[in-house]
């Protein structure tokens, strides 16, 4: 028997006396589903319909003040998705950043790109040591087109997603324009007022083609720049480029200059991002000539995070977020820059200022950076797509760390020649994957 709604222990006797009167009487027993129980249904329908609706009222009243209060007080609601702090997280394992100390404090770096919006959530309380702005000459910062203030963030992010050298100081040059290009004489002019500017560290996200005699005698503005900065004891380091899939032969300018740290990308899983460019080591005559590339300057020298890596999205720019991700050589140069950061705050003898500083130092870093990235399975030298291995910060400040001296009549002696001071399995950990399609969103690589 199907038991009703109506039918209930304390009813018990009242049903049995019904059907006992009706026997003995004639009365008909009441309809006990019948009618009273449809006004009760109703009844409790309409209230239920009558508290949801209250409930969604208030919830929308709620918001509303909710996002009255944060545009008042400025202030944004949310973060960042949680598959791009997962995201995060992986690239720092990866690259070895939280083995490592520091925040950069007591290093200039300056970034050359499309500019900085200040007004990210992400970027509160940031305080830039310096601004330019040479596409437009604007005194205040800003960034029109997005891409300069994900590499920043890359850097500096400071709430929602992590920045890696967040304590550094940060100079700004505005040298790509809104439609995401720049000449070289705008860049080389932001290159030098780097310098001019103190910059330990210049991190160029931006390639274009190379200069005639590019490595040697080269006739591109923005070369000379780099080499002057490099001469001056400034680490530059820049992107390899995006045509993996599409290879023009060699990596972009200025990455292709001998001194720069030039910076191909990887996945989260450590294997050759598709899009990232191979380097032509061997020398050429056509279509522009350079000679052969020796150790430690071939190209790329490394590979950093380039799949899919979260950043900050500025706003103005139609994408709605203010946090994304964003695939490309750009990110992975962002990532050295903010690691080498790193590294010079650990040892600021090497700094541009330092007693160790100039051009040697940074030639010694390119020898350390030579042996102490983190190879592909079987690899055993440079690879003109994977370079001298896997950006590994914390094998980087390991090899700085060791007793030993870092030069031996004048030649750059590697950790490796130190007694393989390489964290345990270091070697082991290499990796042979497939890489997926990649996707993309602005900011632009």
């Amino acid at each position: 028997m199907v038991e009703r709604d109506w039918w209930k222990d304390d009813d018990v006797s009242d049903v049995a006396e019904a059907f006992e009167t009706e026997h003995s009487e004639g009365v008909p027993v009441p309809e006990f589903g019948g009618e009273e129980e449809r006004r009760l249904s109703k009844d409790a329908l309409g209230l239920v319909i009558g508290a949801s609706a209250t409930v969604i009222v208030l919830l929308s009243v709620a918001v509303m003040l909710l996002w009255v209060w944060a545009e008042v007080e400025d202030v944004s609601i949310g973060g960042p998705a949680s598959a791009l702090l997962t995201w995060e997280d992986e690239y720092r394992d990866l690259t070895g950043l939280d083995s490592v100390q520091g925040d950069g404090t007591g290093v200039v770096l300056c970034i050359v790109d499309s500019g900085v919006d200040m007004g990210h959530p992400d970027l509160e309380g940031l305080e830039l040591a310096g601004w330019l702005d040479a596409v437009d000459g604007v005194d205040e910062p800003y960034d029109n087109e997005g891409h300069g203030t994900a590499m920043a963030g890359i850097v500096v992010a400071n709430d929602g997603l992590n920045g890696i050298a967040s304590g550094v100081s940060l100079l700004v040059a505005k040298a790509i324009d809104e439609g995401g290009t720049g000449d070289d004489e705008q860049i080389a002019l932001a290159v030098d007022w780097c310098v001019d500017n103190q910059a330990d560290i210049v991190s160029l996200s931006l390639g274009g083609d190379q200069g005639f005699g590019s490595g040697f005698l080269t006739s591109d503005a923005l070369e000379e720049s780099v080499e002057d900065a490099i001469d001056e004891g400034v680490f530059v380091v820049a992107a390899a480029g995006n045509d993996g899939e599409d290879d023009d032969g060699d990596v972009e300018s200025p990455g292709s200059v001998d001194d720069v740290i030039c910076v191909g990308g990887v996945t989260r899983s450590g294997g050759i991002w598709t899009g990232s460019s191979e380097g032509d080591n061997n020398g050429r005559i056509w279509p522009n000539p350079i000679l052969p590339r020796d150790d430690p300057d071939k190209k790329p020298e490394l590979v950093a995070p380039a799949h899919e890596v979260p950043v900050l999205m500025a706003s103005g720019i139609g994408n709605g977020a203010w946090w994304g991700w964003s695939s490309g050589t750009s990110a992975a140069t962002a990532w050295v820059s903010g690691a080498l950061a790193l590294v010079l705050e650990a040892h600021p003898e090497m700094q541009r200022e330092g007693d160790s500083g100039g051009a040697s130092a940074v030639a010694q870093m390119k020898g350390i950076i030579m042996q102490n990235s983190q190879m592909q399975d079987g690899q055993s030298e440079h690879d003109d797509h994977y370079g001298y291995g896997l950006l590994r910060v914390d094998l980087l400040m390991q090899a700085l760390g060791n007793e030993s001296s870092l030069t031996q009549d004048g030649e750059v002696v590697g950790p490796r020649e130190f007694g393989a001071t390489h964290s345990e399995g270091v070697q082991a950990r290499r990796t042979t994957t497939s890489v997926p399609p990649v996707s993309s969103t602005k900011p632009r690589e």
